[in-house]
């Protein structure tokens, strides 16, 4: 799983370091890039989503049933994703003040209280053109994810399966209404997008996972091909486009999406055998811990690279393809470097602060499997 959120993060970072490379070309670097790609490199948004769905259901355990599991939950969550969304929106709300002209359109948005206020509390709010999006544009996936944490808390009182199925159940009723009331408020609407299916796909993935779903290796090979092979084609589909509307985007992304995630779940790996993996692999699943950071530190760093190769000189030698593993190279880097210095010190210390009983109940413990992934939040 870590693996896969490592892929997920490395989709989304190419895609817009594909962007990147355009304007690159628009500056005189070199040819304009075919908009033709092997795969929707934007797809990676899905995949995480698949992945949040089913990473929430394991991680949640502990929680359900309990006496204030749902304040545990939710508290647990906040520590995970708002430091670092905060501390990089803050970063781009300074540079929409200080340098305007870097940021377009966008930096009018930073002079108005109640925008802003709604992007730091991942409610959706829209702008001037009527795209739902904070300030740092980023924000709109996880505007969708603190819906579905809220949503999934709701009925961790109800059990295992319960929990899932009304988390599916509510889903499913949102994009039903999306599809046929007109003139949802605006929050709805945006909650009624068909992409929250993928959240649901996930939660199931994780429900059967807990119920002993193990496919053997010649079915998780089948699942991995098909989820390989439907990404191929929808690339094929929607040549050019930035995304798919309505139910398409989960039919054509979301399902490859989940079947990449089913063919995840293989038998539990000890940490010797973990240890033994080939060098690529321990080296996606290290990336699979700080994804979050390179899902949102990715932005800077593009745009910073793409200044660089520009004022030395280097973007026409490196143009197009040089330039953008480059700008992808100098990515990861600094979200490693923001996951371990930043993301999780900060993450840790807001966890304890709001659940200060949870270093109490962790047990050590016994050797043996465990599943795929470090910490399941």
């Amino acid at each position: 799983m870590q693996i896969l959120r490592a892929v997920a993060a490395l989709m989304v970072t190419w895609h817009h370091a594909r962007h990147e490379a355009g304007l690159l070309a628009e500056r005189g670097a070199g040819p304009s890039l075919d908009p033709g790609t092997l795969l929707p490199w934007w797809g990676g948004v899905d995949l995480f989503f698949v992945i949040s769905g089913f990473v929430i259901v394991l991680a949640s355990g502990r929680q359900r049933g309990t006496p204030g599991g749902r304040a545990r939950f939710l508290a647990h969550r906040i520590a995970r994703v708002v430091p670092l969304y905060w501390l990089a929106s803050l970063l781009y709300l300074g540079l929409a003040l200080a340098r305007p002209d870097l940021l377009g359109e966008a930096a009018s948005l930073a002079r108005e209280p109640a925008y802003l206020l709604a992007g730091f509390l991942f409610w959706p709010a829209a702008r001037p053109d009527g795209t739902v999006q904070p300030l740092y544009g980023l924000g709109w996936t996880l505007n969708y994810e603190a819906f579905f944490y809220v949503l999934f808390a709701a009925g961790l009182g109800f059990g295992r399966r319960a929990a899932v199925a009304w988390l599916v159940a509510i889903l499913g009723l949102l994009a039903a209404a999306g599809a046929v009331v007109p003139d949802l408020p605006l929050p709805v609407r945006f909650w009624a997008d068909p992409i929250v299916l993928e959240f649901a796909a996930g939660a199931v993935l994780a429900l059967a996972y807990q119920e002993g779903f193990r496919p053997a290796a010649p079915v998780r090979v089948g699942f991995a091909m098909l989820g390989v092979l439907g990404l191929l084609l929808a690339a094929r589909a929607l040549a050019g486009l930035d995304g798919a509307d309505g139910i398409l985007r989960p039919l054509l992304v979301g399902v490859p999406a989940a079947l990449l995630v089913a063919a995840s779940l293989g038998p539990g790996h000890d940490a010797a055998q973990s240890a033994h993996r080939p060098a690529p692999l321990r080296a996606l699943a290290a990336l699979g811990d700080a994804s979050y950071a390179l899902y949102l530190v990715h932005p800077f760093v593009l745009r910073l690279g793409r200044e660089v190769l520009m004022r030395l000189g280097l973007a026409p030698a490196l143009h197009p393809w040089g330039g953008m593993v480059a700008m992808l190279l100098a990515s990861v880097g600094a979200a490693l470097l923001v996951h371990r210095l930043v993301e999780r010190p900060l993450s840790r210390r807001l966890r304890a602060a709001l659940d200060p009983g949870d270093g109490q109940i962790r047990v050590r413990a016994a050797p043996g499997p465990v599943p795929h992934g470090r910490r399941p939040d």
